[in-house]
């Protein structure tokens, strides 16, 4: 089933064609309406407790039938009542592959082969990501257990609290299909998307073809877009969302945008805040440079538009919104969950600091001497500024910097070529007198997106992957930076070693990164499901299937789960599909957990000695390693 929603796509993303035949915003366009739909689709069948696979799925064979039609009957129409590239793409396209030389050639056929390998390890891959084995695929669960959206008790309030809109996309493939087969394809088109989006912000720009693919290159080759172009993360979903508010809010700048244009900008800007609420640091500034232009443009009639994109923003993710404000009390979740992410100093000794640290670990080399001496600079200057530079009002809770960021690792990996070219064709073009003020005015909002998030956001050991929605804002830059070099014989060649180090970086991520691979260890091809499905912590895969297979064979069809915060939950799912599990935890005011004499089995993780508070003490606590069941008498 999953082809439903894909002809969907194309149904709608030939729907929204241009007259000069862009296949870039046409492919984006349809992104964000088939995105904004699918969200509204969760929340309104969640209302009436009707999240189960005979609705949704027709819920899209109804989209497609709709879809599907008005294209089919627009590509009907006479061929002479309309341009030949809104009908005839394909030899548009072959025209433009001329027309590039051979460089750019080499530019496209980098990217087309780093995303084949992506495809592959997507689809050979089983969902195998930490976080998503704690708190983002458990979520989806629990929703198709209960048919709704609502809270359910969890001691793993990330679950509830953490925003919730690639998992409301990734819940349509689970009921689709039945199972996650499909999970990693979402990111993967995620990757593609940003793009796409980022070499079309390069050509409203002014950007030409070389500045275009240039960007596109910076971002598809950049590691951690393609580590995660394969995994269940977000980083890219809401980075899509951020990136399409940046090029649709740019169509706006110089003509007053209509209805439909608004309806792109608003929900774009919705998805990013369903999504992930950081990427609000980046929309927020774009939202706001786009009013400010349509009240330019019409006067005060002109503020309809960002009140309608502001409406739109409410309906998508005001629900989920609501539900963690009754909850929590706070519309952004718990408070330690909260403080944990969030800087607590804000004065500029402290900020500096902060920056220093998430700019070594973004850029950090594989020349350990090098980083080392930058890391004890670092710890150096913060001594001389009274700053603790292992805080916990500055640095994610229990963490220490510094960190080796460089290794291929989905969570972790650094960016320095890429990260490098886009900071300088950045502050290049944010102070050169001659760039066009559209550009400048860009470069402007960029910096201000990366000042709020170095003020907002703590330190922390994986955050390269949370700033991946900056190096997309910022990629246009470089593009416009490099492209625009000329003559300049030493800037280019070093700018040309830096691209194909990048290049060659993007590869080994794809190749021999961790935790999925083409080659080496635990690759895709050599490795089980089950064993790639736990290749983060192999040394639990023994305890969950023991004690997996002990509940099934007591034949028990309601399990109480009682578990640690940060373990997994997500194995269960799997090894006891079928099976109904529920929490004998919770950390949620006004939702009570499951008791123990009301199920048939439980389970037990990290301690597995927890066992011996939630079982009546007639049952029997079985515990190997960092496992324990119980069997109800």
């Amino acid at each position: 089933m999953i082809v439903v929603p894909l002809l969907t796509f194309l149904a709608v993303a030939w729907l929204c064609r241009t007259r000069d035949g862009g296949v870039r915003v046409a492919l984006l366009r349809a992104a964000v309406l088939v995105g904004g739909a699918a969200a509204l689709a969760v929340e309104a069948l969640s209302a009436a407790h009707a999240l189960h696979r005979p609705a949704v799925t027709t819920a899209w064979l109804v989209a497609l039938l709709v879809t599907g039609g008005l294209a089919l009957h627009r590509s009907r129409r006479p061929l002479q009542a309309r341009p030949l590239p809104r009908s005839v793409p394909w030899p548009l396209l072959r025209a433009r592959w001329v027309a590039l030389a051979g460089v750019e050639r080499l530019m496209v056929a980098a990217l087309a082969g780093l995303f084949a390998l992506d495809l592959a390890v997507a689809v050979l891959a089983p969902p195998n990501n930490f976080d998503s084995q704690t708190y983002h695929l458990p979520k989806i669960e629990h929703w198709v257990q209960q048919g709704h959206a609502g809270f359910y008790p969890t001691i793993i309030d990330r679950q509830l609290a953490m925003a919730p809109g690639a998992e409301y996309l990734l819940l349509h493939l689970r009921l689709l299909t039945g199972g996650d087969g499909a999970y990693n394809l979402l990111q993967l088109a995620a990757g593609v998307g940003v793009v796409l989006a980022a070499s079309r912000v390069a050509g409203q720009l002014g950007g030409g073809a070389r500045a275009q693919l240039v960007t596109a290159l910076l971002v598809g080759t950049t590691p951690m877009v393609v580590l995660e172009a394969t995994s269940t993360q977000t980083d890219l979903v809401v980075a899509l969302w951020v990136a399409c508010v940046a090029t649709f809010t740019l169509d706006g700048l110089r003509a007053r945008s209509g209805w439909f244009d608004i309806l792109l900008v608003g929900l774009a800007a919705g998805l990013t805040l369903l999504t992930k609420a950081t990427g609000l640091l980046a929309a927020g500034l774009l939202l706001a440079v786009w009013a400010a232009a349509q009240l330019r443009l019409a006067g005060w009639r002109g503020l309809a538009g960002p009140a309608a994109a502001g409406a739109l923003m409410v309906l998508l993710a005001g629900p989920n919104l609501l539900r963690v404000q009754d909850t929590y009390d706070n519309p952004l979740g718990p408070a330690h969950l909260r403080e944990s992410i969030s800087m607590q100093r804000h004065d500029p000794a402290a900020v500096l600091i902060n920056t220093l640290r998430i700019a070594e670990t973004a850029l950090q080399t594989p020349v350990q001497p090098v980083n080392t001496a930058i890391e004890h600079a670092i710890i150096g200057l913060a001594g001389v500024l009274g700053v603790d530079p292992q805080g916990r009002d500055i640095t994610y809770w229990n963490e220490t910097f510094p960190y080796q960021s460089w290794p291929p690792d989905e969570d972790r990996v650094s960016m320095p070529a890429q990260g490098v070219l886009i900071l300088i064709g950045a502050l290049l073009l944010a102070l050169r007198r001659d760039s066009a003020t559209t550009t400048r005015l860009y470069a402007a909002v960029f910096w201000l997106a990366v000042l709020a998030y170095v003020i907002t956001v703590k330190w922390q050991p994986w955050g390269n992957r949370l700033v991946v929605f900056l190096l997309v804002l910022g990629a246009p830059l470089a593009g416009l930076w490099i492209a625009g070099l000329g003559g300049r014989r030493l800037a280019t060649w070093a700018t040309t070693g830096t691209l194909v180090a990048g290049v060659a970086a993007g590869g080994l991520a794809v190749t021999y990164g961790w935790p999925r691979r083409l080659v080496g260890h635990g690759n895709v091809f050599t490795t089980s499901q089950l064993d790639q499905r736990f290749i983060r912590e192999p040394e639990w895969q023994r305890d969950y299937e023991w004690a997996a297979a002990a509940v099934r064979a007591a034949g028990a069809r309601r399990v109480g789960l009682a578990q640690g915060y940060n373990t997994w939950e997500y194995p269960w799912w799997i090894l006891l599909r079928g099976t109904r599990i529920v929490s004998l935890q919770s950390l949620q005011p006004g939702l009570p957990p499951a008791a123990a004499v009301d199920v048939d089995a439980v389970l037990c993780v990290s301690p597995p000695r927890v066992c011996e508070f939630y079982v009546p003490p007639t049952w029997t606590v079985h515990r190997q390693g960092e496992v324990a069941y119980a069997l109800a008498p």
